[in-house]
Order: C-alpha cells, then structure tokens, then sequence
C-alpha cells in the first residue's frame, strides 16, 4: 500500500512556476509557449522514443511505475520492526507454527512469503537464498522504471532540437514574407525549450525518485529478511529489536524509543 508523497508534485510545480514567473518578470507571455505543434512534437516524439527501446509488456507497467514515483510506503520501517518484534514474541510463547495466522495478516507479497518459509521450517540458508533472489527480482523490476524515465530525459532535448530544425525549415521556407519570420523563429525554439524543459523538470526528477524509492524498498526487504533469520533462530525479542535497530537512522531511533505494536487479528500496525 502507497499514499501520496506530496514532494515530487511540488517540486515539478514549483520549478515550472519558478519558469513562469520569470518569464513574465522578463516580459514574456507564459501562454506563448503552449502551442500545439512543439508540445505534440516533444512529448508524443520522446513517449514513443523511449517506448521503441522496452518490450512491449514493460510500457504496460509504466502506470504502476507512476504510481510508484510520487507515492511513498503507508508502513514505516518502524512499524516492520514493531511487527517482527511481535513475531519473535508469538514464535517464542507458541512456537513457529503460530505464525501461521499472522501470514495471513500480512499485505506485503515479500514479508508473507519469508513467514510461510518460516513456518514450513525451511532451512535458514535456504530461506536467505529464495528471499536474495526475490530482492534481486525487485531490483531488476525497479531498473526498468528507473530506465524509462531516464531514456525520456535524454531523448526530449534531442526532440525539441529536432523540432526547432523543422521550424527553421519552415521559417527558411518563408524568408520572402518578413512580418512572419519574427513568429516562425519563435515558434521553432519553443520546441527545443519544452524538450530542455521536461527533460530536467520532469522526467529526470521522476527517474531519480524512482530510484531512490527502489533504494528505500530493497533496504527495508533486507531488513525483513533479517528480521526472519532472527526469528526462525528463536532469538528473543529484545534481540530482534535491537538487531533491526540497525535498519533506522539515529534520528528514527530517538524519536521513538518506547513505541510499540499493537497488533491483532484484522488490525494494522498503529502506534500506542
């Protein structure tokens, strides 16, 4: 589960206003840079750009990587340990079996999957070794969002150059008609703005959010993982806790010193 990160929204706005404004700081009209035939050019030109070099079942998750990218984990990395905490109590009051029903309580695919290892008794390596290769499953998954964005970064400025040289073909074209130069000329860097503009402004941002959301999830991954390891070994909760500890910054982990879990069938994980 994702919620809204308000974050990336408000970066791309705010740079495109900061643009904006300063143009009509200068004197120009913002309203002259929308003109149909550059934005078509640009935008249309780098989608199907960057398109052509994916299968044709990456760009159908293009959506999911959007999605991805201006949203952030409803549970935290400290709500993850305040969970495995639970587990290592459950595991050592009742014993690995009882986990059986907290898999069933758990949303994420990943976390779910390393419990019912668990309680099947899978040995640890063995364990560690199906869940490294979900992780590195995830990783590939992420790249290719990642890739993406960045693929359109790159291409946008080259088509908006491509689209300032058809203008200027256009504007050649019509060097007997002096009053409609000025316009053409005009017209024809349009293009090559919008391509600048979308490359640094939108898509290489989105790129390096995408990216760091990856880094975000595959460490909170090897977290769980080592949460797992932990239980299965029949560590005591205090340990699990202390050991996870590691996964949060300095600053998580003096913020929340005494937090714990309340944690019952049906419910989520909520501070008390």
């Amino acid at each position: 589960m994702t919620k809204l990160d308000r974050m990336t929204v408000i970066g791309i706005v705010g740079a495109l206003a900061a643009i904006f404004v300063a143009m009509t700081m200068d004197g120009s009209n913002p309203a002259v840079l929308f003109k149909p035939s550059p934005i078509i050019l640009v935008l249309g030109g780098t989608l199907m750009a960057s398109a052509a070099g994916f299968m044709k079942s990456d760009v159908k998750n293009v959506k999911a990587v959007v999605k991805q990218a201006i949203g952030t984990p409803e549970e935290t990395p400290d709500d993850q340990i305040q969970r495995m905490v639970h587990l290592a109590e459950l595991a050592r009051s009742e014993g690995l079996l009882a986990l059986e029903k907290a898999a069933s309580e758990v949303d994420d695919p990943f976390f779910k999957k390393g419990i019912e290892l668990t309680v099947d008794g899978v040995d640890a390596e063995e364990i560690q070794e199906i869940l490294e290769g979900e992780i590195a499953a995830i990783q590939e998954r992420h790249k290719m969002g990642a890739k993406f964005f960045t693929d359109m970064g790159g291409f946008s400025p080259t088509l908006g150059i491509i689209g300032t040289v058809v203008g200027l073909i256009h504007v050649l074209g019509s060097l007997n008609n002096v009053s409609e130069i000025g316009p053409a000329i005009g017209s024809a860097f349009t293009a090559t703005l919008w391509g600048v503009m979308l490359a640094n402004i939108v898509w290489l941002p989105i790129s390096n959010k995408l990216k760091r959301a990856s880094e975000l999830e595959i460490h909170g991954k090897r977290m769980i993982l080592e949460g797992l390891l932990a239980v299965q070994a029949g560590s005591s909760p205090r340990m699990v806790h202390a050991r996870l500890q590691a996964y949060l910054s300095p600053k998580d982990r003096q913020e929340r010193p005494n937090r714990r879990l309340a944690w019952s069938a049906g419910c989520s994980p909520t501070p008390t």
